[in-house]
């Protein structure tokens, strides 16, 4: 009971140091450049597809978990897993293989999305 209590304690600490520092890599960023937040998104996706083509971000998943996937580079991650796998079955798999691997969650946050349209009542910020 102990064990599993401790290994649960130290699969968040992972996940939290992991994803804590691709924030803080995008915050300094931020702070340093004048990139816009698209053009950091852009950049930490590629990223995610260069490092999970390159073998470099699937043992980074191992290790932390949800601490890997969750920002936007693990989207990336996702797409070029989808593609891979997919290019296993054929070019036209590979081709369609990351849009299947990431369909579940471009269309729950669509349907949130939508939901919380729905619910709250959208205002202009005042200045």
């Amino acid at each position: 009971m102990e064990n599993e209590i401790l290994d649960i304690v130290l699969m968040f600490i992972k996940a939290f140091a992991v994803g804590g520092a691709i924030c803080t890599v995008a915050q300094v960023i931020i702070n340093v450049t004048n990139l816009t937040a698209g053009k950091i998104l852009v950049y930490f996706m590629l990223a995610g597809v260069i490092l999970t083509a390159v073998g470099v971000y699937q043992p980074l998943v191992d290790f932390a978990g949800a601490g890997a996937t969750v920002p936007i580079s693990g989207f990336g991650y996702l797409l070029a897993n989808g593609a891979m796998k997919g290019a296993e079955k054929g070019l036209f798999y590979a081709l369609t293989g990351s849009l299947a691997a990431a369909s579940a969650g471009v269309t729950a946050a669509v349907v949130f999305s939508f939901l919380a349209a729905l619910l709250f009542k959208a205002r202009t910020k005042p200045n």
